[in-house]
């Protein structure tokens, strides 16, 4: 696995996210890689497109996203097919 750059969309007061990111930190398979959190409702796009359906992990380099709900077994399957 190279160096993948994670996105998690999300914003405040989303439990969902927040066990999103729980999940993607405590898993070892990911280390190495950054995950970024960026906030949808600071930016309109952003909040137009995804406000329904966070969180949402993207892959910033090849702009390939994974919606919720998604577990350590599908994230590593979506790694594997963004490559």
């Amino acid at each position: 696995m190279n160096q993948t750059r994670l996105i998690l969309y999300s914003t405040d007061h989303c439990t969902l996210c927040d066990q999103a990111l729980d999940m993607l930190l405590s898993m070892p398979e990911l280390g190495g890689l950054s995950v970024r959190v960026v906030d949808i409702a600071a930016e309109d796009e952003l909040y137009a497109r995804l406000a329904e359906h966070i969180p949402v992990l993207g892959d910033a380099d090849s702009g390939a996203e994974l919606g919720w709900p998604f577990d350590p077994t599908s994230v590593l399957a979506w790694l594997g097919q963004t490559k």
